[in-house]
């Protein structure tokens, strides 16, 4: 019966750690700034929290608007919005308006 004896080389030694070594740093670098990293993910709530204030200014426009629409919207027509729509369509200002230019 023959037995086959290998030799200790430091190259066997070291080939399981270093594979270790590459696959934990592999995934330790996604995780900090692949597609859903802590980076990007720092990134998405400070997109959120602009984003939800551009809402925020969007929604008080709207109701801004809404309530320009309430003033014509229920058949009595009030003097004053008549009067602001129509100077600025038509361009016109009374006699005695002053006119400030932008």
């Amino acid at each position: 019966m023959s037995t086959r004896h290998k030799r200790n080389t430091s190259f066997g030694r070291l080939v399981v750690p270093a594979l270790s070594l590459s696959l934990i740093s592999y995934f330790a670098y996604h995780a900090w700034s692949g597609r859903y990293g802590i980076e990007s993910m720092r990134k998405l709530a400070d997109e959120t929290v602009r984003l939800e204030f551009e809402l925020a200014a969007i929604k008080m426009r709207r109701h801004e608007l809404e309530a320009k629409v309430m003033l014509l919207r229920d058949g009595s027509i009030e003097r004053d919005m008549l009067d602001e729509q129509a100077r600025n369509i038509l361009n016109l200002a009374k006699p005695g308006d002053f006119v400030i230019l932008r």
